[in-house]
């Protein structure tokens, strides 16, 4: 097992279990302690585990919400496949909106450049990346800009939003079950979100399979909210047809 398989096993573990251990890992992956702990913080600085004593937690049972350049490096050919497969979202012509999020952002990458849309968005990174299309217009939404997302959050983000109406919204999330639905640790971004789906006639969710099952502090909309879920093929069979059975048509990539 190269390095990488086994830093994505030792993941997928500790999102499973609630934490790993160190001598369990080392045991059970029959490497050294030291191999182990060399993962754990390769992890770290990819923003997705916390080292604590003796092991590691995942950063979405501590309420920590990786900043985007952290999350960029992380699950990288899913979310390309995603982005991918989204292309069949998009309408002929019109107006768009693309949620903050490293997903939506591999999206923005691979908008065609022979079709004329108008994308509206509330990240600066986005608008940044598509400025120089000229088949795009791009409407950057306004307000408090937090560094964490780069995503632009409160009163004047709200109120742009609340006058704005497009064809397809692609929105992005930290967390995903048939239980709560979609959340994110922070409030001021998941009002943002749930501004954004308002605005759309269909709503079409982007998120790997590692945001299935996580549950985080502040709920944004619920499935039946949803028109279209587009995964990848690493979602449980099972779990993907219970969240098919509350509202949305899952497409996994």
């Amino acid at each position: 097992m190269y390095a990488e398989e086994r830093q994505q096993a030792i993941l997928e573990r500790a999102r499973a279990r609630g934490r790993v251990d160190v001598a369990a890992l080392a045991d059970y992956f029959a490497v050294t302690s030291e191999t182990i702990r060399r993962d754990l913080t390769i992890l770290e600085r990819h923003g997705v585990l916390r080292r604590v004593h003796g092991g590691a937690i995942p950063v979405e049972r501590l309420g920590f919400e990786p900043a985007v350049s952290a999350r960029e490096s992380v699950m990288t050919p899913e979310k390309t496949r995603i982005a991918k497969a989204a292309l069949a979202e998009l309408p002929d012509e019109g107006t768009i909106l693309l949620d903050a999020g490293t997903t939506t952002a591999r999206l923005a990458d691979e908008l065609p450049s022979d079709r004329e849309l108008t994308v509206v968005t509330h990240s600066v990174n986005i608008a940044l990346m598509l400025a120089a299309r000229p088949n795009l217009t791009v409407m950057l939404v306004g307000g408090r800009l937090r560094s964490r997302t780069l995503a632009t959050v409160d009163a004047w983000a709200l109120h742009a939003l609340g006058e704005t109406f497009v064809e397809v919204a692609f929105i992005a999330t930290n967390g995903v079950s048939p239980e709560r639905g979609l959340t994110t640790p922070d409030a001021a971004e998941a009002m943002i979100k749930r501004a954004a789906i308002a605005s759309s006639r269909r709503c079409v969710l982007l998120a790997d399979h590692t945001k299935v099952g996580n549950d985080y502090f502040t709920r944004f909309a619920g499935l039946k909210d949803i028109d279209t879920f587009i995964t990848d093929v690493g979602l449980d069979e099972t779990m993907a047809a219970e969240i098919a059975d509350a509202g949305p048509r899952v497409i996994t990539a």
